[in-house]
């Protein structure tokens, strides 16, 4: 029986998150199954989108095109199965975390036993990038109290570090049965090339040993994200990449807060694509407060932050802000009813921008818990 005491999108996210931690189990045991990990995973994000669904409201069982009816199994709706949320989800067919996840799809029913420990090899990376993608999505829709990032270990594969675990990639994928590997090429085939590069589509990283002076901040591996690169580094470092090259620092360079953003800056960005004003002194201090972005001025820990969206200059003692934390905001108060929600008031609107036509709100009501999907 549910808990009453929580809504059921919440009890909906708990089975999506024991798949995932079921699915990561499966990965770091050394005689874990592959196609296990899949399973899991899939299951995993089935009920991740079936309960952002359930609590925006969204009826997500299908119809009948020509009654209208409910099309039934043993007598309950049928639920949408994966690759049609990712489509809801994602409308954009470009997007590299669906793209991700429609391979994962597409390849659930393609694991031969044999070829499981090739195809593991082989994709290791895009399944890094199907947990990253998970945890991500859930925080960004559910809140950071609902993070695994403290019981999610997914080890990087070796074979991204050594020269020897590059060969043993690639004889792997040359290992695999015509079909699966006809079946990612031609997956492949019809993406944009530099989809193919986006970590959210594939996780394939370079180590790079830091030099110099260590400090709090500092992490053991620095991690360097393409898209916030300048076109020619972007090129630089995907080059690179592409050819295994391995960079050495011989001396360290600063680059004092690049591409970082002061709170101004920030609102000024929030209200170019917002139809209301946005200020640094109000609701951007209320929403780095409520999402714990940094801790507050004169702090003890003033490294406390969420480097994905802030870090602190010790330079400037002061705390600089990412693009990623400008697009949080838009996505969490980007409208006139989700600034409502938020901050709980009417929103000052702004008279020289039009109000952007905004898709209207399900109406309140209970929905089904989603079944599984056939094998």
């Amino acid at each position: 029986m549910y808990d009453m005491a929580h809504a059921r999108w919440h009890h909906i996210l708990m089975v999506s998150q024991r798949h995932v931690l079921k699915a990561v189990d499966e990965w770091n045991c050394s005689s874990g199954n592959y196609s296990d990990f899949l399973t899991h995973m899939h299951k995993a994000w089935h009920y991740l989108l079936h309960a952002e669904f359930h609590m925006d409201k969204i009826d997500y069982h299908y119809k009948d095109p020509k009654t209208g009816q409910y099309v039934l199994i043993d007598g309950e709706p049928k639920a949408w199965d994966l690759e049609w949320c990712l489509k809801q989800r994602y409308t954009n067919s470009a997007d590299p975390v669906r793209l991700n996840a429609e391979l994962f799809v597409a390849l659930r029913n393609k694991v031969e036993h044999r070829y499981e420990h090739n195809l593991k090899i082989a994709t290791g990376g895009k399944a890094q990038a199907l947990v990253m993608n998970y945890e991500q999505e859930m925080v960004d829709y559910f809140g950071s109290k609902y993070s695994l990032a403290d019981r999610l270990r997914f080890p990087i594969s070796l074979q991204a570090l050594t020269a020897e675990g590059r060969e043993q990639l690639q004889e792997a994928a040359k290992k695999l049965p015509k079909h699966t590997r006809d079946l990612v090429a031609k997956f492949e085939a019809a993406i944009d090339p530099d989809l193919l590069d986006d970590l959210k589509y594939d996780y394939r990283v370079r180590l790079v040993p830091m030099v110099g002076s260590k400090t709090e901040a500092d992490l053991a591996i620095d991690f360097v994200k393409l898209d916030e690169l300048t076109e020619e580094e972007r090129k630089v470092m995907v080059e690179a990449g592409r050819k295994g090259t391995v960079i050495i620092r011989d001396r360290q360079v600063e680059v004092a807060d690049k591409a970082k953003l002061r709170a101004k800056q920030v609102c000024t960005l929030v209200e170019e694509q917002l139809p209301f004003e946005f200020s640094p002194f109000s609701e951007h201090l209320e929403m780095w407060q409520r999402f714990k972005v940094r801790p507050a001025k004169n702090s003890a820990k003033p490294y406390d932050t969420d480097a994905r969206y802030c870090i602190y200059s010790e330079a400037f003692n002061s705390y600089l802000y990412t693009s990623t934390w400008v697009a949080k905001i838009i996505k969490e108060i980007g409208t006139v009813e989700k600034y409502r929600k938020f901050f709980g008031k009417e929103p000052r609107m702004k008279t020289v921008i039009p109000l952007p036509k905004q898709a209207g709100s399900p109406t309140e009501e209970g929905v089904p818990h989603p079944q599984s999907e056939s094998a």
